[in-house]
């Protein structure tokens, strides 16, 4: 009698950016094998890290900051060059005048906060007082100078005309370093890749499909993006065709350069190598 493979838990992000990871994944074909779990991205980074989630899209920072434990799956994140349309910061003032600013951020993502502490600092030497807020914008502008919010809330925000400038910081990290940026990236950890190798390559594969099906067809995927959230057909046409969910070596190596200037300022202990998992579970390290 052979022992039934322990369930494989997967996380899911709550924002729509990573709905064509999971728009036709058939979870029908994984009955008994798989468990999901939905979270907003740093409740789902502290479970990864605590080993309650096996497999999932977390925020980049995450992998940054416990990468020992962790490979990435090539081929699918949540990246951009140029604009990601929803990671924006709201000011009122040109961010070469934020440098005695209080800025608000949102408890929902790591790799904002420190993309936009990078840019701040390595590019035009601020370093301003932060604060952490529920994601509101204008209960945090309020009382404070400048507000960082992500997600569904981004968008929302910025739907209304608040009369406030706004930054998309995909745009300007592109703008800064002509690099991609990856906001979120598909990590499993090493132990549930030695213990059950062949699940990983069948989940991987089935992420694979339905994030081909969600972008080869995304009639779908922005009907039901207009119906929960608002916005037009031709805003949520524009949002998912210009977000990327490839992951090869463009987007590798802008990660790379975050990484390294997270290091080099103090956000991360450490460099941190791209440990990169393929279907024969043999680890590529980019330096």
């Amino acid at each position: 009698m052979t022992n039934r493979p322990k369930t494989i838990r997967i996380g899911r992000i709550d924002f729509t950016n990573v709905w064509p990871l999971f728009y036709y994944f058939p979870f029908s074909a994984f009955e008994g094998e798989i468990e999901v779990l939905q979270q907003v991205p740093t409740g789902l980074n502290r479970a990864m890290k605590q080993g309650e989630i096996d497999i999932g899209p977390i925020s980049s920072f995450a992998y940054g900051d416990n990468f020992e434990e962790y490979m990435l799956f090539p081929d699918m994140s949540v990246s951009s060059y140029h604009q990601v349309n929803s990671i924006l910061l709201f000011h009122r003032k040109p961010l070469e005048q934020l440098g005695n600013a209080t800025i608000s951020l949102p408890t929902t993502s790591a790799t904002s906060v420190n993309l936009l502490k990078i840019i701040l600092r390595k590019f035009y030497g601020h370093e301003p007082n932060y604060v952490y807020a529920a994601p509101e914008l204008e209960t945090m502008m309020s009382t404070t100078d400048a507000a960082l919010l992500i997600g569904d809330h981004a968008i929302r925000a910025h739907w209304q005309d608040n009369g406030y400038m706004v930054t998309d910081l995909g745009e300007e990290w592109t703008r800064l370093t002509g690099q991609w940026m990856s906001f979120a990236v598909c990590a499993i950890r090493k132990q549930t890749v030695q213990e059950q190798p062949e699940q990983v390559r069948r989940i991987y594969e089935a992420f694979l499909e339905s994030k081909r099906k969600s972008m080869d067809d995304m009639t779908a995927l922005v009907q039901d993006a207009q119906r929960l959230i608002g916005g037009t057909i031709a805003y949520w046409e524009h949002y998912f065709s210009n977000l990327c969910y490839e992951f090869g070596p463009k987007q590798w190596a802008g990660l790379q350069m975050y990484y390294d200037y997270a290091a080099e300022l103090g956000f991360l202990s450490r460099k941190v190598p791209l440990q990169i998992w393929n279907d024969n579970s043999v680890v590529r390290v980019t330096e």
